[in-house]
């Protein structure tokens, strides 16, 4: 043990990106909630923690569909990097001039710095199978177990994460990640902060010729906590690419959040007690708030009782990726949505499209 918690360099990890460090972090989180819960240090590095191994699909015959696993019970496991994550270089458009010069401005990558480096990343390079259900479980980098507890089905109490980038492989021959990076649906209480959920590859990019495309695959940036849930807290989180940016449920509290590139941006299954949103950056979103169409990844759909302080936006009409220019600022095909939205666009055609009813008002900031 550190003197507060424990490091996974102290359970074999690497932190080199080349070393598959899946096992040392898995009995890292298994040694903390034998214990009863604490901190898990991730010591900032340059090349990043590599996560190789395939997904585990059930665990004691409860699905689980993850590469790390959260262990079912009461230990209160709080995963940390070293430093707050640098947000803005999940936004990726890479163009010649740029790459002549060694330097991307659209992601703060200096002269001679790897894409990311500047961020504590937990990546996976791993290829997930294609899954187009999207009532069927996620493939995930890091999620808990099914359990029988509510109707979220939980098995773990309580998960927090802060400091760390979790990133899921775009493949070039695709162009769209087949994994999502953090699912917590089956934890009951979630806190996240300074932490960002995106893809290895770029979205939009003139140096390869490719862009981001529409995805079969229901995949998701963070998936938060389960029907009749309690204490979920966002603050200051960045996601970036998935097919849904954030699902999101009842109970949940979120200060500042960034989302790009995303088909849906913050999606909501149902939210039977109050959800409140304080602010808001969404950039290329081709909706930016949803409700689900279906009963995704098994959680059945309700009322949402959202509250969204302020949505500052931009449509991203006319950039790559051609996928993720705006068509929606909020869709609720079934007028599942209460509450209210205001939004603010700085510059360009000042309109923010909307497909829902009279019980959520949406006005101009």
């Amino acid at each position: 043990m550190t003197a507060f918690g424990v490091n996974v360099f102290d359970f074999g990890a690497k932190g080199d990106g080349i070393a598959d460090d899946t096992a040392a972090i898995q009995a890292a989180i298994n040694y903390t909630a034998e214990r009863g819960g604490g901190r898990i240090l991730f010591p900032y590095t340059k090349g990043g923690y590599r996560i190789a191994s395939l997904a585990i699909e059930e665990y004691n015959g409860k699905p689980l569909r993850a590469q790390l696993m959260i262990p079912p019970g009461s230990a209160n496991i709080y995963l940390e990097g070293e430093m707050p994550c640098r947000m803005l270089n999940a936004y990726i458009v890479r163009d010649l001039e740029s790459v002549k010069n060694n330097y991307d401005p659209t992601c703060f990558v200096a002269p001679g710095e790897a894409l990311g480096s500047m961020n504590t990343r937990i990546f996976s390079d791993w290829d997930a199978p294609e899954e187009h259900d999207g009532t069927a479980r996620p493939y995930a980098i890091l999620a808990a177990p099914e359990g029988t507890s509510c109707k979220g089905k939980f098995s773990a109490i309580q998960f927090s994460i802060s400091n760390l980038d979790f990133r899921v492989p775009m493949r070039r021959d695709k162009m769209y990640p087949t994994e999502s990076a953090v699912n917590l649906q089956n934890v009951s209480r979630v806190h996240v902060e300074d932490s960002q959920f995106a893809l290895t590859e770029n979205v939009g990019d003139t140096v390869l010729g490719k862009e981001l495309q529409k995805n079969p695959c229901h995949t998701a940036g963070l998936v938060l906590s389960g029907d009749q849930n309690d204490d979920n807290v966002l603050r200051n989180v960045s996601v970036q690419g998935f097919r849904y940016g954030i699902v999101s449920g009842e109970h949940v509290v979120s200060d500042y959040l960034y989302i790009h590139n995303c088909e849906e941006g913050l999606t909501f299954h149902d939210c039977s007690h109050l959800s409140v949103f304080n602010h808001i950056v969404a950039q290329h979103n081709t909706v930016i708030v949803s409700t689900t169409d279906i009963d995704l990844f098994g959680m059945e759909k309700g009322k949402c009782n959202v509250e969204i302080g302020t949505v500052n936006f931009e449509c991203g009409t006319g950039f790559k990726p051609a996928v993720s220019q705006l068509v929606w600022g909020v869709r609720d095909a079934d007028g599942r949505l209460h509450g209210s939205l205001r939004w603010h666009k700085p510059w360009g055609k000042k309109e923010f499209p909307t497909l829902c009813t009279e019980s959520f008002k949406v006005e101009r900031f």
